[in-house]
């Protein structure tokens, strides 16, 4: 199998001193590209912003560089960076999250850019599904390496491609939360406070994920569709009609994908909580000219979920740190919280509530954005109808056919 060391990777570098005892660099990873080496700026426990850079670099050196488009030619003759840096000139763009397509390809190209076409075999995707950090992560990416090869075929650029051999989809995760369990994470974040060497302040820095797992909860949306929504009609983002209580969740004219994102009804509870919070101005802090002193500011609310006036993006960070205040997680051998409570959880909770309160297969799917089939098949154990049909028939006392009323009559 081909090495996959000689394209750019992360390296970690210890201390260097120089000889009259000043530090010429710090200890932390970097990127080795052949002979030279790039700093990240990122030291022990910043492993995934260290990756990010990584594939920031790989992003940039792809896109600076010109792919061949000949024609016909040989898989021995065809580079697998060429092959990814088409797909993200011709395909990539096309895609509802083209930065998150790029990252995948980066990472690919970490592993398989000094390789050419013809190296591809089942061994080859082994090896990387084996060094990737998970699973359905390698899956994923190698889904996405195995369309540029086919894009490459079909724009005729190569005879024929490799089959990719992918790692086994994982069983699919349906980890809900107990009334009990969401009430501590909500009171968790709304009580989440900014600490200041080690004293607690009255800055509240959880409110926004409190509100982003009320409506995760409520609607079952998933969580680029709640931190991409507004609180009114807004261009390339989804938003809540508050008169007519329906949020849209998928922006007006972006491309539909297989992660469907139909128009949810707001349940009243929840629209009378986003109603009130579209009427409160939040305070924004601004520095002063001259010293540093914060000026508060007072402006309404834009988005569904935001911090200081601007949307958020993502709450993963401060979603766990709630779940360790509300103690849903462990830690482990390095006293590092670890915890099986993620956003996702939220959707998977709105459909496992709706299936124990006898909701209908057909208006859960719709609600939710999934087919009857997925949420028969995940969810529906928790209905109380569940098999209901099935267990009473095994136990029932079956009635006497005709034909055994006579058979008992001849034997008499």
């Amino acid at each position: 199998m081909p090495r996959p060391s000689k394209g750019a990777r992360l390296v970690w570098r210890k201390k260097s001193i120089r000889k009259d005892g000043s530090v010429r660099s710090s200890a932390g990873w970097w990127i080795r590209d052949g002979s030279n080496l790039y700093s990240t700026g990122c030291s022990h426990g910043e492993t995934e912003d260290a990756e990010a850079k990584l594939a920031e670099f790989i992003a940039k050196k792809l896109a600076a560089q010109e792919p061949s488009r000949r024609r016909g030619c040989h898989p021995d003759q065809v580079a697998v960076a060429d092959v990814i840096s088409v797909y993200l000139d011709d395909v990539a763009p096309q895609h509802a999250k083209p930065k998150e397509t790029i990252a995948r390809l980066a990472a690919v190209a970490a592993f398989f850019g000094h390789m050419v076409v013809s190296d591809i075999n089942a061994k080859v995707c082994r090896g990387y599904a084996d060094q990737s950090p998970t699973r359905p992560a390698a899956r994923r990416q190698l889904e996405d390496l195995r369309a540029a090869l086919i894009h490459y075929r079909d724009e005729g650029f190569v005879t024929y491609v490799p089959s990719i051999v992918l790692p086994e989809k994982p069983r699919a995760r349906t980890r809900h939360l107990t009334r009990s369990e969401a009430a501590r994470l909500l009171f968790a974040a709304w009580r989440m406070r900014q600490s200041w060497k080690g004293q607690a302040s009255d800055r509240r820095t959880g409110r926004h994920v409190a509100r982003f797992i009320l409506v995760g909860l409520y609607t079952g949306t998933r969580s680029a569709a709640i931190c991409g929504g507004a609180l009114r009609p807004t261009i390339g983002c989804g938003f809540v009609d508050l008169d007519r209580g329906v949020f849209h969740r998928r922006a007006e004219g972006a491309t539909e994908t297989s992660k469907r994102q139909p128009p949810v009804r707001i349940p009243d509870r929840l629209l009378s909580h986003i109603r009130r919070w579209a009427a409160t101005p939040v305070e924004i802090k601004t520095k002063g000219r001259g010293k540093s002193r914060s000026i508060g500011r007072m402006i309404s609310h834009d988005h569904v979920v935001e911090w200081q006036g601007e949307p958020v993006r993502s709450v993963k960070k401060a979603f766990k740190t709630a779940c360790e205040i509300a103690g849903l997680g462990w830690y482990d051998d390095a006293g590092k919280f670890q915890t099986d409570v993620t956003p996702h959880v939220l959707r998977h909770t709105a459909a496992t509530w709706m299936m124990q309160n006898g909701a209908k297969l057909s208006d859960a799917a719709d609600f939710l954005g999934m087919t009857e089939a997925t949420l028969r098949t995940h969810y529906y154990q928790f209905h109380p109808d569940f098999q209901a049909e099935a267990a009473a028939a095994v136990t029932a006392k079956p009635a006497p056919s005709r034909t055994q009323g006579k058979v008992v009559r001849l034997i008499r």
